[in-house]
């Protein structure tokens, strides 16, 4: 089929009369017929010079094939035709890489070598090349067809060498590369070829004999920090720019050594499988600096509990300050690493601290913050990454433009690669391995390679860029100490405890932090995260339902771990109207307060969070609550938010987290509105028959004793409510 193109001349007021006879050529020299001089004609033809596009399959491969016609050839013999491989056995695909070239996909190489991983192994692919070269097609070493396999054989080794060696340093026997160097070419690049092929049998042949020779470089590790040398105060003595700019000298080493295809959704996310462990170790080291900046952070703003709130607030400003540094510098990994632990639990809650910090610096971290907002798949953070990306500086703003330091150097931008695994996981999971005959899908593979092709082009504006350790600030961030969950919880409260706001008091919207779900866990759905798990099932106004909306998580403090402690901090008017003389919103997605105050929510409706008893980790969610609601009713939305079967309600219990440990079993058919208790907004849910966690002590309404008000109010509705 041929598309027909048409045009419609002007009136006949506006065309010269000259041009209302005889036969019309458009600009691409093509006669059509005579043209009347009518507004509403339109002349149609059909361009010869549009491509034909077919599928072939051939001895194991589906092409899809481009046929051009050149133009002013009607013969079938002159025209242009390129193979391009969609799908295909394994076998087919590697042997597909020496005959690539002729067949005019001059992309196919590039992808295969990028991407092979996925669906094969390194030795199968030498296994298969060499029993190929056993047997060249050509009668004579000299004839054409001979030649142009050496070329291609030559550029296919050549280019697997230079841009992949660690495929061949991780084969741990020569044996494959001794039988495939004497099958190589006898002309100059395959001599050279073999002669680098034998250098690395004998490196391997070494590395078999003394297999601990490099144990001690790959899996060296940090010394523990000593907790009694750390003094968190010592940060404030550090220029922000010096501190942005080490951080970005230890990010962008680890971003240039990042091997790309350790992103592939294929290989990420089986990398807590058992035999797995060593797999994506690029990845993980990424990983591991990430989540050890977003712990200084938190450990430096909570760690010298005794501190007073101003001071406190001078070490949130101090980091807002890197954040924006980092952010001249395009170091997107440690500014999201620094944003996100200060929007962590234990220190967005501390709310005296923040409103202690200064108003014009937390406006900036809350430009900083919409940086990462989640809003259609991170589209801002990827429009920067877009537009800098190979740029010599960042594009900011006047003000921050003037901050930069004079004489800077040109800097490579190194990237979230948060966004960039979601991607390759989200690709993965939606596009199937195979097609229905079983054949690999190579479409796949050239997708995946798009988002490769990406970090290629990042990593590239990173390899020449030169930096100057700092050894008293290094030395202050290997001291700060590891803190887990729990720990940071248990100092956020001792520097202010879980208290009732007091009525009136001026309240932002608070928003949970939980951790990443896209990237924790190879059973979590991306693609679920992203559509709809923050929808409110109540029978709401409209406008309740989009303002919860606003109010969903934002992935937070680390790319590869998920426990998030309960919490009980109360926000009972959390969505009470006011407008604070010092306010700060601790959250990209939590948003200003909405102008039509008179309809926020009454005393019938109170907004819970809810989180799962998982062995891989806790994931708050936020559930509406009208006084209309039942037990299985909520359990049911809060199964829902978390990915779950609803239908399993019943086999679940909710319970309220209460302060020192506490819990309030709420009844299987209760009213759960009535049921709980002003004391705190978490809940839990549990299997039914589940193990109570040390240290917590069940509360239940009818044998308590501590909630009478409760307990009365439950006896004057249960013939209405129950």
């Amino acid at each position: 089929m041929c598309p027909l193109i048409g045009y419609r001349p002007l009136a006949p007021d506006d065309v010269p009369l000259s041009s209302h006879s005889g036969p019309l050529t458009d600009s691409s020299g093509l006669n059509t017929f005579e043209v009347e001089a009518s507004p509403m004609k339109t002349t149609w033809y059909c361009p010869l010079d549009l491509p034909t596009v077919m599928e072939e399959e051939e001895d194991g491969l589906i092409y899809t094939v481009m046929v051009k016609q050149q133009l002013g050839v009607s013969s079938p013999s002159c025209a242009s035709r390129s193979h391009c491989v969609k799908a295909g056995t394994e076998e087919k695909l590697v042997l597909h890489l020496l005959h690539s070239f002729s067949m005019g996909d001059s992309t196919f190489s590039t992808i295969f070598l990028s991407t092979y991983r996925s669906f094969t192994s390194t030795e199968r692919v030498l296994d298969i090349l060499t029993d190929r070269l056993e047997n060249p097609p050509g009668e004579s070493a000299t004839s054409q067809t001979r030649q142009a396999f050496n070329r291609a054989v030559c550029t296919v080794f050549r280019t697997w060498l230079s841009e992949y060696p660690e495929d061949f340093d991780s084969l741990g026997e020569p044996g494959r590369l001794l039988r495939l160097a004497p099958r190589l070419p006898t002309d100059p690049s395959g001599t050279e070829l073999r002669t680098h092929l034998l250098r690395l049998a004998e490196k391997l042949s070494e590395q078999a004999l003394l297999p601990n020779s490099t144990a001690g470089r790959t899996n060296a590790t940090s010394p523990p920090a000593d907790p009694t040398k750390f003094d968190p105060t010592h940060i404030l003595g550090f220029p922000a720019g010096l501190i942005a700019e080490q951080l970005t000298k230890i990010e962008t080493e680890l971003f240039v050594r990042l091997v790309p295809y350790h992103c592939l959704g294929s290989l990420w996310s089986q990398r807590d499988k058992k035999g797995h462990e060593g797999v994506c170790w690029s990845v993980r080291a990424t990983v591991r600096q990430f989540n050890r900046l977003a712990n200084a952070v938190v450990a430096s703003c909570l760690w010298p509990t005794w501190l007073r709130s101003q001071q406190r607030a001078r070490l949130l400003e101090k980091w807002i300050s890197v954040a924006e540094e980092c952010r001249a510098r395009k170091n997107f990994s440690s500014l999201y690493a620094i944003v996100s632990a200060l929007q962590s639990n234990p220190v967005h809650r501390l709310r005296k601290t923040w409103l202690e910090t200064d108003r014009e610096t937390a406006k900036r971290y809350e430009e900083l913050s919409d940086i990462f907002s989640e809003k259609d798949n991170y589209s801002h953070c990827r429009e920067l990454l877009k537009e800098e990306g190979t740029s010599k500086f960042a594009n900011l703003d006047i003000k921050t433009n003037n901050r930069r330091h004079v004489g800077s150097s040109a800097q490579g931008t190194v990237p979230y690669l948060g966004i960039f695994l979601t991607d390759l996981t989200m690709l993965d999971t939606a596009v199937k391995d195979r097609l229905e005959n079983g054949y690999i899908n190579f479409d796949k593979r050239r997708r995946e390679f798009e988002v490769l092709a990406q970090i290629r082009l990042l990593q590239s504006s990173c390899k020449n860029c030169v930096f100057v350790p700092d050894e008293s600030f290094l030395q202050w961030y290997q001291s700060v100490p590891l803190l887990n969950e729990e720990e940071s919880y248990r100092l956020s409260n001792e520097i202010e405890t879980p208290c009732e706001p007091s009525p009136g008091r001026a309240m932002n919207p608070t928003v949970i932090i939980t951790q990443c779900p896209s990237l924790t866990s190879s059973r979590t759905s991306l693609a679920a995260d992203s559509e709809g798990l923050f929808d409110i099932h109540s029978p709401v106004s409209h406008f309740l339902s989009k303002l919860t909306k606003h109010m969903k998580s934002p992935s937070v403090s680390c790319l590869d771990v998920d426990s998030s402690p309960p919490t009980n901090e109360p926000i009972s008017s959390a969505l009470t109207p006011s407008t604070p003389v010092k306010s700060h919103r601790r959250s990209v997605s939590c948003g200003n307060n909405p102008n039509n105050n008179n309809k926020l929510p009454g005393p019938e409706m109170q907004i819970i969070r809810i989180r799962m008893d998982l062995h891989d980790g806790n994931l708050y969610r936020s559930i509406l609550v009208t006084s209309n609601d039942k037990t299985p009713t909520v359990i049911s939305s809060a199964l829902e938010k978390h990915s779950q079967d609803p239908k399993q309600a019943s086999r679940y219990e909710l319970i309220q987290l209460l302060p020192e440990g506490k819990e309030l079993v709420i009844p299987a058919t209760g009213n759960v509105f009535y049921a709980m208790t002003s004391s705190s907004v978490d809940f839990l849910l549990r299997k039914q028959g589940g193990n109570i966690p040390f240290g917590s002590q069940p509360i239940t309404t009818e044998t308590s004793a501590t909630f009478p008000r409760i307990k009365a109010k439950g006896k004057r509705l249960v013939r209405t409510l129950f």
